[in-house]
C-alpha cells in the first residue's frame, strides 16, 4: 500500500471511530474551538453580514460544529456545504445539523484531493486542522483554487510547528500518536498557496498551547 493510501486508510478508520466521541475530546477546548472563533471573525471581516450571497465549502468539516455556527449567524449566506472523508462524522454532522435546525446544510462524503464540484463554485472555503492528514496536500491546495470563483477565499488552519511550543505539540506529541501525519512549516503552507495561483496570502498565528496558524489567500 502506498503512503498515499496509507494516511488516507488511516485518517478514513479514526475519524470514523472518533466521531461518536469527537466532540468531547480535549482538543475541542485547546484547539477546535479558538480555531472556529478565528474563522468566525475573518469571515465577519471580509464580507460581515450586509455583503452579497455567497456560497461556502467547509473541508474536513468533521462532526460538523463550524458550519451549525455559520448556519446559525447572521453572515448572508445563500449555500453551505460541507464535506468528510470519514462517513462517520458525516452522518453525526447531519444529526446535529437536524438538532439544531439547519437542515439546508448540504453534507457530502468525499475526498480533498478530487473534490465533487465543478469549476469556479464557491465563494469560500474554509479548511480547520485537518490538513495534516492529506497526504499530497499542494493537490489539495489546487483543487480549491480549481472551485473557487475570482475574489473568492481560502481559509485554512492547521497547528503551527514553527516555535518549540508548536513542535512538540504537532510533531512529538501528535505525531506520535497519530502516526501518518504532517504539520508544514508556515514557508511551506505560504508555498502552497501561491503556487496554485492565490494571491495576497496572509498568516496570523493564534494560541499559545496549542498553537494555530489561519492562512488566508485570494483566487
Amino acid at each position: 500500500m502506498t503512503v498515499r493510501h496509507t494516511m488516507k486508510a488511516q485518517a478514513r478508520e479514526e475519524f470514523n471511530a472518533w466521531a461518536e466521541s469527537y466532540d468531547q475530546h480535549y482538543l475541542n477546548h485547546f484547539l477546535f474551538r479558538p480555531s472556529y472563533r478565528v474563522f468566525m471573525e475573518e469571515l465577519y471581516r471580509w464580507r460581515g453580514c450586509d455583503g452579497p450571497l455567497y456560497d461556502m465549502l467547509d473541508v474536513g468539516c468533521g462532526s460538523g460544529t463550524l458550519v451549525s455556527l455559520i448556519a446559525a449567524t447572521d453572515l448572508p449566506l445563500r449555500r453551505l456545504v460541507a464535506l468528510d472523508y470519514a462517513e462517520q462524522m458525516c452522518r453525526v454532522a447531519r444529526e446535529k445539523a437536524r438538532k439544531h435546525e439547519c437542515d439546508h446544510i448540504l453534507y457530502v462524503n468525499a475526498d480533498s484531493e478530487h473534490l465533487p464540484f465543478p469549476d469556479e463554485s464557491f465563494d469560500v472555503i474554509t479548511c480547520s486542522n485537518s490538513f495534516h492528514h492529506y497526504p499530497h496536500q499542494q493537490e489539495v491546495i489546487v483543487e480549491m483554487r480549481r472551485i473557487l470563483r475570482p475574489q473568492g477565499r481560502l481559509m485554512l488552519i492547521d497547528g503551527f510547528r514553527d516555535n518549540v511550543v508548536g513542535w512538540f505539540v504537532f510533531d512529538v506529541c501528535i505525531g506520535a500518536v497519530e502516526k501518518h501525519v504532517h504539520h508544514v512549516p508556515w514557508s511551506t503552507v505560504n508555498r502552497f498557496f501561491r503556487e496554485a495561483g492565490f494571491r495576497q496570502v496572509t498568516h496570523r498565528k493564534f494560541n499559545w498551547w496549542f498553537p494555530g496558524l489561519l492562512t488566508v489567500g485570494v483566487a
